[in-house]
């Protein structure tokens, strides 16, 4: 953003709200640059990933996002205190180094236009050359309060009418353009807010139109979220936008939760001490993330008999749409090449299919059975040869059944009823 120009006092008086609008917004992004620096110098690390106890369904669910991001995020639900917000926030920690082009705001792929910003597309259009340079993974947080304008970005109105360029400032959308969008309390989003967001994450892209102006961006992210279900519920189709759902609880075992307390007093006491007490434990996972990643890329085998048993699953449960049947095959493949292996087995599925699924079952309020419980018993029966033969036997009786009634209708009697005596041939 650049500042605006001082007008003379004969400006119309629609042109003074505007020019005073949009200094307004430059001082605001002024004053953000300002303080930046000095809110990074004091920023205290984030606690240690491999130092939060307990919790093991979401901090593989994490995990697995991050070998393979194309899963589709998670969502975390569960008590207050149950360390949701600092387990994605520790998640910065072990996301990988990303190629950029450097000092653009969109965190453009210098390889892929798709990817890129309206500047650095022109650019490479252009057949000018990209400086690269390497980032880490973004990961932003959306705040509750947050607006419109602060999601999608503004366009500086003055400028565009005075020069004739589109003056664009970035919002939170543009800056986690191939990183990860982190929503706390996301069932306490407000629905205008939330189907921005969706729209985005459908489409991949981000369009800001004002006064006739319109600006197009790549926005192409993994939501995470977290929030308490006793606050309130999320919206279907913001479900559907997670790949995979963790309900979390409070920790009961005494150890894990002394453990836990004493670590969260050792980092509020010193936490760079703490962090450097973690370092060796978290170069060991971050280097397990960095060889998952490799292996998933050099390519994890899955059988058509085990994509047939998933489909089933889906099926029977009436999932809708087809998003449920791709996340538990690329969760399986990722949780395969995390464990160091290079072919999916029936656990592994066992494993990730209540992670992946429970979230898309339609609710009953009444049933006393959880959605989780629901596709782990299911998946439990159609594994078992046993269970299968039993079905098919039921399935043949019924169709044999189904044949005698359709048979003594054609013969226009009920089936059942009396044939007479027998006579004699």
């Amino acid at each position: 953003m650049f500042p605006a120009r001082l007008h003379t006092a004969s400006t119309c008086n629609s042109k003074q709200y505007v020019v005073t609008t949009s200094r307004r917004i430059c001082l605001r992004v002024n004053a953000a640059v300002a303080i930046a620096p000095v809110a990074d110098a004091v920023r205290k690390p984030n606690f240690p990933f491999v130092r939060i106890a307990g919790q093991e369904e979401m901090k593989l669910a994490i995990c697995l996002n991050v070998v393979d991001p194309n899963i589709g995020g998670v969502l975390i639900m569960g008590d207050r205190g149950t360390g949701k917000s600092v387990t994605v926030r520790a998640m910065v920690d072990l996301l990988p180094m990303i190629d950029v082009v450097e000092g653009d705001p969109f965190n453009s792929d210098p390889y892929d236009p798709n990817l890129m910003g309206p500047d650095a597309r022109m650019r490479y259009r252009n057949g000018d050359k990209l400086t690269v340079a390497k980032a880490k993974t973004p990961l932003v947080e959306l705040p509750l309060g947050a607006t419109e304008d602060r999601i999608c970005g503004t366009i500086d109105i003055e400028k565009a009418l005075s020069e004739g360029v589109k003056a664009y400032e970035p919002g939170l959308l543009a800056k986690a353009n191939r990183g990860i969008l982190y929503v706390d309390e996301v069932n306490l989003l407000d629905d205008g807010l939330v189907d921005v967001v969706l729209d985005s994450a459908a489409s991949g892209i981000n369009t800001v139109e004002r006064e006739g102006i319109s600006i197009v961006h790549p926005a192409k992210f993994i939501m995470v979220g977290s929030g308490n279900p006793a606050e309130g519920e999320l919206r279907p189709q913001l479900l559907d936008r997670f790949g995979m759902s963790v309900q979390v609880q409070t920790i009961q075992d005494g150890a894990l939760r002394t453990q836990m307390v004493l670590d969260r007093m050792a980092y509020e006491q010193d936490p760079d001490a703490l962090c450097a007490s973690a370092r060796p434990q978290m170069e060991e996972l971050q280097k397990k993330l960095e060889d998952a990643r490799k292996r998933l890329k050099a390519g994890v085998r899955i059988s058509d008999k085990l994509r047939l048993l998933i489909s089933d699953v889906c099926s029977r449960l009436n999932v809708d749409g087809l998003r449920g049947d791709i996340v538990v095959n690329r969760a399986a493949k990722a949780l395969v090449a995390y464990e160091g292996r290079n072919e999916v087995k029936e656990d592994d599925i066992e494993r990730v299919i209540s992670l992946c699924l429970n979230h898309r079952l339609r609710k009953d309020p009444l049933d006393p059975i959880d959605n989780g419980t629901k596709v782990r018993i299911l998946f439990k029966r159609l594994s078992d040869p046993e269970f299968l033969r039993r079905e098919e036997e039921a399935k043949r009786k019924a169709e044999e059944a189904k044949a005698k009634a359709e048979a003594a209708q054609g013969s226009g009697k009920k089936a059942g009823a009396w044939g007479g005596l027998p006579g004699r041939k």
